[in-house]
């Protein structure tokens, strides 16, 4: 019998349970359930394992978990939208914060006590109770009219009474009572006319009634001017020391002038020596002739 007829055992060759066993460069290898089939190649290709992409980019080195999360988040990737959110939010921010700076550079009270806090809210508390004094004062005149048996007689006492208060005023009649004295001394003559008149408008506003700076009477039509190195009220002079009688309540008058930043340490400033002294009675004798109004008249009937 020839051999290619015998049975392979026959022959003298090794029958594997698998698939039929291939040889090439890299030795035997099977295709058992453990191994991955191998793909088919034409005549002339050189056997091993397909190049894969790895192949041609070389060894990588393995990054660690900080360098992906570093990697996922930098450079940012930022959308239209969100970029003019923030550039809205930025200037948002800048601008409250130059408000706040501005805010706090142009306080006159940041650097003020707590004594000087509390003092000039004592004062506004005292212009409030005045404003309320004044105002049950005249809600009484108008009670009193309404009830008086004889409204005649008491609107003539009432207009008395007002033409004396308006006298005050405008400085037609003289006036007495309490208040403070004022004794500004400027040896080096740096207090100006504006100085005086923050004095006499600070007063005004702490309820001073009646006012006389030297031998001028101080009334709303008053006004100050320099000439000639002095200064002058209702173009008079008036000399150093200059001394300011004020009737009014001392205890409103007196914190006034020396809140912080006042008309005290203004005068301070300039090398000047300011001097407040409270009294009980003070008076105010300088007056000012009744000018009768060339083309204004009452319009009540």
């Amino acid at each position: 019998m020839l051999p290619e007829a015998l049975p392979p055992q026959a022959q003298g060759r090794r029958i594997t349970a698998g698939a039929p066993t291939a040889t090439g460069p890299q030795g035997p290898r099977g295709t058992g359930a453990g191994s991955a089939e191998e793909p088919r190649r034409g005549p002339g290709e050189p056997a091993g394992p397909a190049p894969g992409p790895e192949a041609d980019q070389g060894p990588q080195e393995a990054l660690t978990g900080r360098q992906r999360l570093m990697k996922g988040v930098w450079p940012p990737r930022l959308t239209r939208a969100q970029l003019i959110v923030a550039l809205l939010l930025f200037g948002l921010g800048l601008g409250l914060a130059i408000q706040v700076r501005s805010t706090n550079e142009n306080s006159v009270l940041r650097g003020a006590r707590q004594e000087d806090l509390v003092r000039i809210l004592d004062e506004l508390d005292s212009r409030t109770q005045r404003l309320q004094d004044e105002k049950r004062r005249l809600e009484n005149q108008r009670t009193e009219l309404e009830n008086s048996s004889d409204q005649a007689e008491e609107a003539r006492k009432q207009t008395l009474q007002k033409e004396q208060q308006l006298g005050v005023l405008a400085g037609t009649v003289a006036a007495q009572g309490p208040g403070i004295t004022i004794t500004i001394d400027d040896p080096s003559g740096s207090v100006e006319s504006d100085m005086l008149l923050d004095t006499v408008q600070e007063l005004r506003a702490a309820g001073a009634e009646a006012i006389q700076i030297g031998d001028v009477r101080v009334v709303a039509g008053t006004y100050f001017s320099d000439s000639g190195g002095a200064v002058r009220v209702d173009g008079r002079k008036v000399t150093q020391p200059y001394v300011v009688k004020v009737i009014g309540k001392p205890e409103d008058l007196e914190p006034a002038l020396n809140i912080p930043g006042g008309v005290v340490q203004s005068l301070e400033k300039e090398q000047a020596t300011v001097s407040v002294q409270r009294e009980k009675k003070i008076v105010v004798d300088a007056l000012r002739s009744a000018k009768r109004p060339d083309y204004a008249r009452s319009s009540s009937r």
